[in-house]
C-alpha cells in the first residue's frame, strides 16, 4: 500500500549546461512539482497613490546643450534589432539632460533634430545623438512599461542619482520588487525521475531530474548533501507511486480478472551494443493479464495497449535480477528478461525498492497466469515416438504417447530432482522415485526446447505459490 501523499517546500540548484545555476524553490503537492524562479516583479502602488497620468500620451520637444565633460548626460537603450524603441536608460546628475528637469527613465526618443529615428538600430541612435550638433532637439515620449525595467534600482541609493528624473511629475512607476515566480510545473503521474545523466549510466552527484509524461522537465536539480537529495527523491517517488496505484486500481475496474494491472512504472533500457542510439533508454513496464509490455510512453488509451510492439507471456520468459558481477557497466538495480527468441532485454531500475517491487509482480503475475492457464502441452519425440510433454497445474509433468493414445508415464512437480539439456532439442529430466536413493531418467527432444524450460520454471514458481500461501507473500 503506497503511504499517504507528501507535501514539502524547499531549494534546490537548477544545473544549466552553460551556467554555473540558479537556486530554485521546489513545492510539491500530491500531484505536481513546482519550480519557482526569484523575479523582479512590479508591485503597483495603492490606488490613493496613482497620480495623474496624461503625460503618457503627449509627445514633448526638449532641447540639450551638449557639455564638454560628459556630453548630453544620458545612456539610451533598446533599438530597431530588440523590438524597442530607443529608451532613455539614465539620466547622469548635473549633466545636460539632467538640467532640462524634462527628460525621465524611460522616455522613448523618437527624433533627433527632426530626423525620426524610430526604426533605427541601437547603434545607428548613438551615431546620430553623436553627430547631432552642440544643440540637440529631442522629441520624446514617456514610455511606461520600459520604465518599470529601467528603474530596476529605484529601491536604492541609484534613485537619488537620477536627481529627481526617474519619472515625470504625476506619473508612478510600479516598484520591482523580487517575488517567487512559477517556472516550471511538471504532473507526477507518469512521471519519470531519475539521477542518472540522459542515455548514460553514469550518477548525478546529489542531483536528479524529472520528466513529466507531457515532456515538461524540471531540468537537473542539484541538492547540497545527499541527505536533502535522497529526501527530495523519497518524497516524489512516493507520490508518484500513489497516483500510480490510483490509476492502476482505477484501470482495474474496468478490466476482466484474467487482463488485471499487477505492476506499472518507469526503467531504463540497454540498447543492443554497435548501435548509434544511446546505450539507455526510458522504457514504461506493465504487467498486465500474462503479459510483460514494454511501452515507449505509457498507455493512456485502451488501444495503446493494442498498438504495444514488445509484449511476451511472462511464463514463456526468465526473469533474473543480476548481481553485481553480472552488471555490463555502471547501471545498478538491473534484471534480465530472456525471451525464447533468444532476445534479452536488460533493464536498469531507479531503485533497489523498484527493483524488488517489479520482482514481487512477475510473481504474482505469473502464479495467475498459470492459474488460468492450467496446463500446456509440447510436442516431442520419447524413445523415437512422437509424443506431448504435458505441463498440468494439478498434475505435474507427463508424457502422452501419439500412437497409443496413452500416459507413458507422470510425476509430480516435487518430484522433479533436476534436469539438463544440449541446449538445442534434447532434455533430461530427473525424478525421485519410491525406492530412497533411485532416481528415473527421461529424456525427451522437443524443437521448441527453450519455451519448454522456461515455462517448466513458471509452473513450477506457481505450483510452489499454490502450495505455499507465505511464497507469493514474501514476493
Amino acid at each position: 500500500m503506497a503511504s499517504p501523499n507528501e507535501a514539502k517546500v524547499g531549494f534546490a540548484t537548477l544545473c544549466e549546461s552553460r551556467s554555473l545555476g540558479e537556486v530554485v524553490q521546489l513545492k510539491l503537492t500530491a500531484e505536481v512539482l513546482v519550480l519557482l524562479r526569484e523575479e523582479y516583479v512590479p508591485r503597483e502602488p495603492p490606488a490613493e497613490e496613482n497620480g495623474n497620468e496624461s503625460i503618457l500620451e503627449v509627445i514633448r520637444t526638449v532641447e540639450l546643450r551638449r557639455e564638454r565633460e560628459g556630453g548630453l548626460g544620458l545612456s539610451v537603450k533598446g533599438g530597431q534589432e530588440h523590438k524597442l524603441p530607443a529608451l532613455i536608460s539614465r539620466i547622469v546628475p548635473n549633466q545636460a539632460a539632467a538640467k532640462t528637469q524634462q527628460l525621465f527613465v524611460g522616455d522613448a526618443i523618437l527624433k533627433v533634430n527632426g530626423e525620426n529615428i524610430e526604426a533605427y538600430s541601437h547603434d545607428q541612435v548613438i551615431e546620430t545623438l553623436r553627430s547631432a550638433g552642440d544643440v540637440v532637439t529631442l522629441s520624446v515620449k514617456y514610455f511606461k512599461p520600459a520604465a518599470v525595467f529601467l528603474n530596476k534600482s529605484s529601491n536604492s541609493a541609484d534613485l537619488n542619482e537620477n536627481d529627481g528624473t526617474v519619472s515625470p511629475p504625476g506619473v508612478i512607476v510600479p516598484r520591482l520588487e523580487k517575488s517567487w515566480v512559477i517556472y516550471s510545473s511538471i504532473p507526477l503521474l507518469y512521471a519519470n525521475l531519475t539521477r542518472y545523466r540522459s542515455g548514460t549510466d553514469k550518477l548525478r552527484s546529489n542531483a536528479f531530474e524529472l520528466v513529466g509524461v507531457d515532456g515538461t522537465t524540471s531540468g537537473v536539480l542539484q541538492f547540497d548533501d545527499n541527505h536533502s537529495l535522497a529526501e527530495w527523491m523519497a518524497a516524489i517517488t512516493n507520490n508518484i507511486n500513489s497516483l500510480l496505484t490510483q490509476m492502476v486500481k482505477m484501470m482495474n475496474r474496468l478490466l476482466l480478472p484474467e487482463e488485471q494491472i499487477e505492476f506499472m512504472g518507469w526503467s531504463q533500457q540497454r540498447g543492443s551494443p554497435g548501435t548509434n542510439a544511446q546505450p539507455w533508454s526510458p522504457k514504461f513496464i506493465a504487467l498486465k493479464g500474462p503479459d510483460i509490455h514494454l511501452f515507449d510512453m505509457p498507455p493512456m488509451q485502451a488501444r495503446d495497449w493494442e498498438r504495444c510492439d514488445t509484449v511476451f507471456h511472462v511464463y514463456e520468459c526468465m526473469f533474473k535480477i543480476l548481481q553485481d558481477s553480472e552488471l555490463v557497466d555502471d547501471k545498478q538495480n538491473c534484471c534480465s528478461v530472456q525471451t525464447t527468441s533468444k532476445e534479452t532485454i536488460y533493464l536498469s531500475l531507479e531503485s533497489r525498492a523498484e527493483l524488488l517491487q517489479l520482482e514481487r509482480a512477475w510473481y504474482r503475475t505469473n502464479h495467475g497466469a498459470i492459474a488460468r492457464l492450467k496446463t500446456k502441452t509440447f510436442g516431442c519425440t520419447y524413445q523415437g515416438r512422437l509424443s506431448g510433454i504435458i505441463l498440468d497445474l494439478d498434475v505435474g509433468f507427463s508424457l502422452y504417447d501419439s500412437g497409443t493414445k496413452t500416459y507413458l508415464w507422470t510425476y509430480k512437480f516435487s518430484r522433479l530432482k533436476g534436469s539438463s539439456d544440449d541446449g538445442k532439442q534434447r532434455l533430461k529430466l530427473h525424478f525421485s522415485t519410491d525406492t530412497p536413493g533411485q532416481v528415473d531418467a527421461k529424456e525427451v527432444e522437443c524443437s521448441s526446447l527453450q519455451l519448454l524450460l522456461f515455462c517448466i520454471h513458471a509452473f513450477l514458481s506457481a505450483k510452489l505459490a499454490s502450495v505455499d500461501p507465505s511464497f507469493l507473500a514474501n514476493y
